[in-house]
């Protein structure tokens, strides 16, 4: 029997992330640009949309800007949600995946007990500034709700499911 490999607890955490990254961007592929525009629920977001809520509001803003500090641009209200028409499908993918590795490095310089650089007072209320293990567990469970959205909002577009177990 083979020893089970150890693995450090940010690495643990990068790899659960990076699976519900990878189911995002999975549970798209193949779909057309028309599809990928196309609002399927009465909220009526895009899977576009989602995606680059993921890239701005999510990747970008928790990591860079809360956890490291950055000043980088924001987007206000539901912005971050909105692609234009003459933006191409796979330069929000390609910024979505900027945005990870990004992310990556930042998570890869600092311990996870490690305080955040900015926190928005002004979003978050009387709510403590969380840690860089908060915010990693906070951005898996937001990750992974969305791609559970983008699981249903493919199979009402064409019938695909990404993984379905049954016995």
């Amino acid at each position: 029997m083979s020893q089970p490999v150890l693995v450090t607890e940010t690495t643990a955490l990068l790899d659960a992330l990076n699976g519900q990254r990878d189911h995002v961007l999975g549970c798209l592929e193949g779909l057309p640009e028309d599809a990928l525009r196309r609002p399927v629920l009465p909220s009526g977001w895009t899977c576009l949309g989602l995606v680059q809520h993921l890239a701005l509001d999510v990747e970008r803003f928790w990591f860079r800007a809360v956890v490291a500090g950055e000043k980088v641009h924001l987007e206000s209200g539901a912005g971050a949600w909105q692609v234009t028409a003459d933006t191409p499908a796979e330069a929000v993918f390609d910024l979505y995946r900027q945005e990870i590795e990004r992310a990556n490095a930042i998570v890869a310089d600092r311990p996870l007990d490690s305080a955040a650089e900015w926190w928005p007072e002004e979003v978050f209320p009387g709510l403590p500034a969380q840690d860089l293990r908060r915010t990693i567990l906070h951005v898996i469970t937001e990750t992974s709700v969305h791609a559970g959205h983008l699981d249903a909002v493919r199979e009402l577009i064409d019938g695909t499911t990404w993984l379905i177990l049954t016995e």
